[in-house]
């Protein structure tokens, strides 16, 4: 059964215990701490060693699940001190991960500049392999997402094939490819098999020169409901996680987001 979960970007000004309230009002499962990015709750790489084992035993304890790590680094970026940065986060991110029990981190393969995309392919599967051997002690897959200049599916499989190696596989963020004209059925074709974690995020675009627009989970341009069936289907048993990304200090409530989705999302796990 997919379970649903939200990311710390959603309720940036939420500290644990409105957070735990939350999971238990709309029956979220899962929590996917966004490290590098405030968060009231806490969340980042640099938390101590008291306050990660404190963390986990109270999820333990309530039953629900820190379900991913997601970070910013980028592995495919041209400058070499920028990537040798994001390679050291992921690497501490690696280490939260397996101190907080959370299974996943989740990274981008980010803007890769000019040329061919043979060599940026290469250069994204070197900076994972430079973070992998840490993956493999402490037994976390590292997770590239179809995001930024990585939407297409046979880009972002292209790499996982590189690299060949099972603690590197995908998360597939349903809006990015379907920004790209691509199917929900032809994703699910080229990368369901490799798909352990998904981010949900509906929208559309009020102005066809602007960018995407949230709305609510249903009402936007972004079908969910397909990939979350064909996932299921096929026997997937992970998250599905909430997207929607507030800044810290605005006049958002996090509340109505969550309580929407979860009833949209649960809606399309039943079916």
């Amino acid at each position: 059964m997919i379970k649903p979960a939200f990311m710390t970007s959603v309720c940036p000004d939420w500290d644990l215990d409105r957070i735990f309230d939350a999971m238990d009002r709309y029956g979220y499962d899962g929590l996917e701490p966004r490290v590098g990015w405030p968060n009231q709750a806490g969340f980042q790489l640099d938390m101590t060693e008291d306050q990660r084992a404190g963390v986990r035993s109270r999820f333990e304890k309530a039953g629900k699940s820190i379900c991913c790590i997601a970070t910013g680094c980028k592995f495919a970026v041209p400058d070499d001190a920028e990537r040798k940065q994001h390679v050291a986060d992921a690497l501490a991110a690696v280490d939260l991960a397996a101190d907080l029990g959370a299974p996943f981190v989740r990274t981008f393969g980010g803007d890769h500049g000019a040329g061919e995309m043979n060599a940026h392919v290469n250069r994204a599967a070197d900076s994972y392999r430079q973070v992998l051997d840490r993956a493999r002690e402490k037994n976390i897959v590292l997770l590239l997402e179809t995001h930024d200049a990585w939407c297409s599916s046979s880009l972002v499989r292209a790499v996982i094939e590189r690299v060949d190696d099972p603690h590197l596989r995908v998360l597939w963020d349903i809006m990015h490819p379907q920004r790209m004209f691509e199917r929900p059925g032809e994703t699910m074709q080229i990368l369901g098999d490799l798909t352990r974690h998904l981010h949900a995020h509906d929208g559309n675009f009020p102005d066809p020169a602007e960018r995407i627009a949230n709305t609510p989970l249903g009402e936007g341009d972004i079908d969910h409901a397909t990939p979350i069936q064909l996932l299921g289907k096929s026997g997937y048993e992970g998250f599905v996680s909430v997207e929607v990304i507030h800044k810290p200090g605005s006049d958002h409530d996090p509340d109505p987001v969550l309580k929407q989705y979860a009833t949209k999302l649960k809606e399309y796990i039943g079916a």
